[in-house]
Formats: C-alpha cells, structure tokens, sequence
C-alpha cells in the first residue's frame, strides 16, 4: 500500500518526509500498458514519471495549500510533456507525452531538453479561487546556474524550491516498475510557512542559506541514501539507517484514504456525457465506420468502448447538455 511518513527532528529546524507509491503507481503504469493505442511507457520514461509522481506528493505533502499542485516537465525531445498532479487529500494521476524514440539509456537532457528548450513547471491550483484569482506557476529551466544540463530530476527541483523558498532541500527519486520513491529533508523557515508560491520571510531565510550546521549534517546523511536501498526497503529500514543517531519525532504514516492513491476524473459516465454532445448522427457515424466507439483518457491512458447497442442506449434516455468535464484531450479510435 502507498505511504506518505513525516517526521521532525527533535530540536532542530530541519523536517523531513518519506514516500513510497506502490499500488498506486502500478495503477498508472497498468492503464497506459493496456492502452492499446499507445502500450507500455519505454523504460527511462517510466523512471522519469515515477519520480516525477514521488515528488509531486512530497511537495503537496510540505505546503499548507488547500488545492492540487501540477508538476510539469517539458521541452524539444521526444517526451513533450510529463505530468504528475496531486490533490490536497493526495490523491494523484501522472501521464507522459511521447512523440518521438527514447533510447533505453536516455538520460533528462535527451529526453526533454535535447537544445536547451526543456523546462519544470509548477503550479498550484487553489480548490475554491477568488473572482480573478489565478493559479500560481513558477517555471526554471533544466540547467544550473553554470548553464549545465542537469540529468536529474531532484537537482531541477532542489534548485527550484531553494529559488522559491530561499529554504535549504535535499530531494533523493527513484522509480521503477514496481516503486516511485522520494525522500525530503528540508531546512525549516527562520519565521512563517515555507510556501512554493513564496516565503513570507525571504529575506531571513536567505540569509540561513548553507549556514545551518545540523541541516547540513543531515542533509549529507540523506544523501547517501542510494537508489536501490530507496526502492527496495521499507521506510522504518531506511530511518534507522539514515538518521540512527537522530531524535526523530515521527508521525502517524499517511495510507489508504488518507495516504496517497491514484485517482483519475475520467469514467464511462463522462465519456458518455461527451458522445451525447457529439449528437446522436455523428456517433452513429463513428459506430457505422469501425463498428464501435472507443475513447481513451490521454491523461490516465484508460480506454472506453461503446458498441452499437452501448452508442444507441446513450440517446434514448432524456438529452444532456453539452459536457464541460470530459476526460483530457479524449481520442476517439
């Protein structure tokens, strides 16, 4: 089961937390691999949309913000875009698209950033906006200050939270296909709450850059955690590891309802809202053509077929109006 742990350590300004996606990130990987239009993400996407998905949880997890956060990655190589969006009760869906071929061995740069055109974005999304209120999106490009390609994923967003937080990060990913994984340690702020959309006291924090000596233990600690050990033990395992010399104060693990699980807003209702917009005359159009309707939601990759009989009962119930809350980008095959 899919696990979010928070934890402090006693006394320190430091806070950390620890995800681990299974059931949940199987779900995702299962819909794209029985999408027949597409089939399975190749293997570096996969590695790529798991970490993206583990981070995404992990930064909605570390804001008081009662909406979705939307982590996007994007540029000139065969991945155009990749997409892990999580909802305050941490529900979460992630998608990917490729247009192009990814060699097994692709790292970031040649995946989205093969002429420096790549760039992260992320924006939060409130639940309830004000009249006017937009969404807030902070975008950086994949390079370092030296204008170096980063290859991966957490130096993008160490970088970026240290830019919109002025706070101290280390971010440790890794996903494969069975586990999207991540591992948070962060400098807690001098005075007010860390926010993506902005500090309230940048200037303080600022100032705390690379100059706290217990952060600075701990984050050299964190980061000596290696990609299979975050994969393959559990979370107790990989605390006692880390930070057996720490005073840990932990925290009730966040699972099931609570936790993190995968949720998509398309179904076969909606799908059939949007066919019934489409009118009676252009479904049957379709039906007539292949023989059925098949719809597939680009954002989860699950796919709806309707046959003659499925297409015909949808117009003989009373009509509905035009839909607005159709799956992403549906495609009708």
């Amino acid at each position: 089961m899919s696990e979010l742990h928070k934890f402090l350590f006693d006394g320190l300004p430091v806070r950390g937390m620890l995800v681990r996606l299974t059931d949940a990130w199987s779900e995702i990987l299962a819909r794209r691999a029985g999408n027949t239009a597409t089939g399975p993400y190749p293997e570096p996407v996969r590695a790529l949309l798991g970490e993206m998905a583990a981070a995404a949880v992990l930064m909605e997890a570390n804001i008081k913000f009662n909406g979705a956060l939307v982590l996007q990655v994007f540029g000139d190589g065969p991945i155009k875009l990749a997409v892990a969006e999580v909802q305050p009760d941490l529900s979460l869906r992630a998608t990917a698209t490729v247009l192009g071929e990814v060699p097994e061995d692709a790292r970031l740069s040649q995946m989205v950033n093969l002429h420096g055109g790549g760039r992260c974005a992320i924006t939060l999304d409130p639940k309830d906006r004000l009249p006017g209120q937009q969404p807030y999106q902070g975008v950086v490009p994949l390079h370092g200050d030296q204008h170096e390609k980063l290859e991966r994923l957490s130096d993008v967003l160490q970088h970026y939270m240290l830019q919109s937080e002025q706070l101290d990060t280390v971010l440790v990913l890794a996903a494969d296909d069975k586990v999207a994984a991540g591992l948070l340690i962060q400098r807690m702020p001098v005075k007010g709450e860390g926010n993506l959309a902005g500090s309230l006291s940048h200037s303080e924090n600022e100032d705390q850059i690379g100059r706290n000596e217990d952060y600075n233990r701990i984050a050299h600690l964190a980061a000596s955690l290696t990609r299979e050990e975050l994969l393959t033990l559990d979370a107790d395992t990989i605390l006692r590891r880390l930070f057996w010399e720490e005073k840990l104060v932990r925290f009730e693990p966040l699972q099931g309802a609570q936790g993190p699980r995968f949720a998509c807003t398309c179904s076969r209702e909606r799908v059939g809202r949007m066919l019934q917009g489409l009118g009676q005359a252009e479904a049957e159009g379709i039906v007539a053509e292949q023989g059925h309707i098949e719809v597939g939601c680009e954002y989860c990759g699950q796919q709806y077929r309707f046959d003659a009989v499925d297409a015909a009962s949808l117009f003989t119930a009373a009509p509905v109006a035009q839909p607005s809350d159709s799956p992403a980008s549906p495609t009708l095959h």
